[in-house]
């Protein structure tokens, strides 16, 4: 049986907010955003994977190492994402541009780390 990864809670000040941040940069759709009773918004991309984003007041500061990413096409898709999100000034924290991977690092509203990146397919061994 296959399994997949398909959804990821944050903790968020502002739902609203981070819905609309993960709309415009990484493709999530705001039509499909249900609200829970416990004040969780849940949003999904196209791909049907969901943001569950739960309403706190203040978000902690989160190990450096500790991120999420999108996988993105091509090296060029990365490099497009990542000047939109800096003309917007979206903080960027991390960025490589090499042979083998292109990726960024930038902050979300409430400081979680997300990655965009590209890399090549494995080659079989």
């Amino acid at each position: 049986m296959p399994v997949r990864m398909n959804h990821l809670g944050l903790p968020v000040r502002d739902a609203g907010r981070s819905v609309a941040f993960y709309e415009r940069y990484f493709g999530f759709d705001p039509a499909t955003a249900q609200r829970y009773p416990d004040g969780t918004v849940i949003v999904r991309d196209a791909d049907g994977f969901d943001l569950a984003l739960h309403a706190v007041e203040e978000v902690g500061e989160p190990p450096a190492f500790l991120h999420f990413g999108f996988w993105l096409p091509a090296a060029a898709d990365v490099r497009a994402l990542l000047s939109r999100l800096e003309a917007d000034g979206v903080e960027v924290v991390e960025r490589y541009d090499g042979p083998g991977m292109t990726s960024f690092k930038c902050l979300d509203p409430d400081g979680h780390r997300v990655e965009a990146y590209w890399e090549p397919p494995a080659t079989a061994a």
